[in-house]
């Protein structure tokens, strides 16, 4: 047993005996300070499970109480469709600037439409705050364009079709607004099938219903038939739908693409139905197989691109791995494909960090042929450089600077936060995360901090007042709540954004296992904000958000014989068994971070699959991840490092350095713990 382990047993053990701290179960409250909390707690499990009766019974006992507005909330959400005008407005009128008033609206918005309301929901929209719901924003923009309000609609047109377009899920709100204006012959009913082709793609079987509802008149039962077989159904159906038959034909070789890009490529070659096609559909047929083969790092994915043309009229996801592929092109980067990919994205996607920064490194790359390239990489460059965020950091880099810590901005002074602690919405997100309706308190704050001001307005907080807030999280040790109040504010003050609870017990740790302490705070800040008893919903548990499997391995390992998964939420056990898996996993792959992340998040076996190939800057591997979360996740556990490190070392940092090049195991590399979990 290495000598780092040996060390490690006796810490893991020190923490199981020293910890006896009960687990604390989500579903109980965290912390009663009221007799009637518990009133509380029962009202939101009725509400969870719809029952109306306990929920009117229990309103009377929660008068009163700090959270009363969510028990009024949930009483008179669960009848809304049955509750009168009257009854809403007094509820409105009572609670009038807090969350749960613009949450009911936000409800109430949504009924209206669907009775076709119009007027009222005219005036209920314009008292509206929040304009998180996709769905009223939907209703509003046809209601808007319906009374020829503007002189140009084309905005709320276009805001009306790529919102629908986008959506995965099924919605009636977006779905209703684009019908009208497909009626009315301002969408194009191509968009429709556009819709649908990327739902079956995925095998959403909702939305891609309702955009042939819109376009089709052929049974939807040809839908599921599809679905469940789409070479039988090219075989036995496709060619005998009509003047349809070539959208049908491109449904289930899009849907065949997404199973077997290989059998749809002898399709394409084989069967007669493609003979039905335009070059349109067919064009986007070889898109979706060089997706899909992009994704399994086939080279031929290049060549299937070409064949998808320019990528015009794509959707961004598409285009995004047509991006991946050049940046993966054997030799070096395809940076005229990659530029041509990223120009062809909507404006929207385009803004992207990701997408500025590799748009910027393929006019870099082009420069000597360019007398414009360069100023213009410059410009995106500049765009995005900064602390937060991967891209951001590479951007920094990019331009010949180190990652270092920004001066922090002056701490709140009294006043502000007294005016910080004195705003009811925060007082009961406090509280509902403190009795463990964490999802509920979560909610208030973000809007509280994004929608009120300090004097509990309608308005937005300025800088200092988010500044105040977000420390008073810090100070309460509500560190999720700490870190995206500070990601909102403009001022950046690093204790906020990367705070490091738990500073000794980490630092002892990373020290007696030879672990860098930055790299063990950059995936704890990702994986659960420094929530203790955070839980995923596959089991996963703590600060380090181990799962019960991977834990018990890890102590086998490590030859502790009484190890209790339940001991996981016990912030020093965590520690110690997260921290001693990540030091077995970064062996793995000797010492690669950006793997080691990948590993912990997706499993070991498949960032060993996904080296395979050229030998890549460490940027490209981590942007080519086909999962899209591991993608994500590795980004942020690298960024996270980087800042930890300058925090950790007052030095500058570099995250390039710490990507390094990924590739192909060497010879002469230890062998692979094949065991690792």
């Amino acid at each position: 047993m290495p000598h780092f382990l040996n060390r490690f047993s006796t810490i893991v053990c020190w923490g199981l005996l020293a910890v006896s701290v009960p687990v604390v179960s989500l579903s109980a409250p965290l912390h009663m300070s009221d007799k009637n909390d518990a009133v509380i707690i029962d009202m939101s499990n009725a509400f969870t499970h719809n029952d109306r009766k306990k929920l009117s019974h229990l309103l009377p006992q929660a008068k009163g109480h700090v959270l009363e507005p969510w028990a009024a909330y949930w009483e008179l959400r669960v009848r809304l469709g049955d509750a009168g005008d009257n009854e809403i407005k007094e509820f409105l009128n009572k609670f009038a600037g807090s969350y749960q008033e613009d949450r009911l609206r936000n409800d109430w918005l949504l009924v209206l439409a669907q009775r076709q309301e119009w007027s009222q929901f005219e005036r209920e929209y314009a008292l509206y705050r929040m304009h998180d719901d996709k769905e009223v924003e939907c209703y509003a923009n046809w209601l808007q364009i319906s009374q020829k309000k503007f002189n140009d609609t084309q905005a709320q047109q276009e805001q009306i079709r790529r919102t629908w377009l986008s959506q995965r899920n099924a919605d009636e709100g977006c779905t209703y607004a684009f019908e009208q204006l497909l009626q009315a012959r301002q969408v194009p009913a191509v968009d429709a099938w556009h819709k649908a082709r990327s739902m079956v793609e995925i095998n959403r079987k909702p939305p891609a219903r309702d955009a042939l509802r819109l376009v089709s008149s052929q049974s939807m039962a040809k839908l599921d038939e599809l679905l469940a077989n789409p070479s039988r159904f090219l075989q036995q159906r496709a060619a005998s739908l009509g003047k349809e038959s070539a959208e049908w034909v491109t449904l289930a070789l899009v849907k065949l693409a997404a199973n077997d890009h290989e059998a749809a490529i002898k399709q394409v070659h084989n069967s007669k139905s493609i003979k039905l096609l335009n070059t349109e559909q067919l064009q986007w047929i070889w898109a979706v197989i060089a997706r899909q083969a992009a994704m399994e790092f086939d080279n031929n994915a290049l060549d299937y691109f070409a064949l998808a043309g320019s990528g015009q009229g794509l959707p961004d996801d598409i285009l995004a791995w047509k991006v991946r592929a050049g940046l993966r092109a054997p030799g070096k980067p395809n940076w005229s494909m990659i530029e041509a990919a990223i120009d062809a994205m909507s404006p929207a996607a385009q803004k992207d960090p990701a997408w500025v920064y590799w748009r910027a490194r393929s006019l870099i790359a082009r420069q000597p042929v360019s007398t414009t390239a360069m100023p213009q990489a410059l410009i995106g460059l500049q765009s995005i450089a900064g602390h937060q965020g991967f891209y951001e950091q590479l951007a920094e880099e990019e331009l010949g600077r180190k990652i270092v810590l920004p001066p922090r901005p002056a701490a709140p002074t009294a006043a502000e936060m007294e005016a910080a602690r004195a705003m009811p919405g925060l007082q009961r997100a406090i509280h509902a995360i403190h009795i463990g309706l964490r999802q509920d308190g979560v909610r208030e704050w973000n809007y509280t901090a994004g929608m009120v001001d300090a004097q509990g307005k309608r308005g937005r907080m300025n800088d200092r007042e988010k500044l105040a807030v977000a420390h008073w999280a810090c100070e309460l040790e509500i560190w999720d709540r700490c870190i995206n109040t500070s990601e909102r504010t403009q001022q950046f003050d690093v204790n906020h954004r990367y705070p490091m609870p738990f500073r000794d017990d980490v630092l002892a740790r990373t020290r007696d296992i030879n672990l860098d302490p930055a790299y063990v705070y950059g995936l704890i800040r990702q994986e659960s904000r420094f929530i203790t008893d955070a839980r995923s919903s596959v089991g996963a548990s703590g600060l380090m958000q181990v799962m019960p499997r991977t834990a018990k391995w890890t102590a086998k390992k490590l030859g502790l014989k009484n190890f209790q998964p339940e001991n996981l939420n016990q912030k020093d056990v965590n520690i110690a068994i997260g921290t001693g898996y990540m030091k077995l996993v970064l062996n793995s792959f000797q010492g690669s971070m950006p793997m080691a992340a990948a590993a912990y998040n997706a499993g070991p076996s498949r960032p060993r699959k996904w080296r395979n190939g050229p030998t890549l800057e460490g940027a490209i591997w981590a942007e080519c991840i086909p999962f899209n979360e591991t993608r994500d996740y590795v980004k942020k556990v690298m960024s996270n490092t980087t800042m930890y490190a300058a925090l950790i070392s007052g030095e500058p940092q570099s995250l390039k350095s710490r990507l390094g090049k990924i590739g192909p195991r060497d010879k002469d590399d230890p062998p692979e713990d094949t065991d690792l979990p």
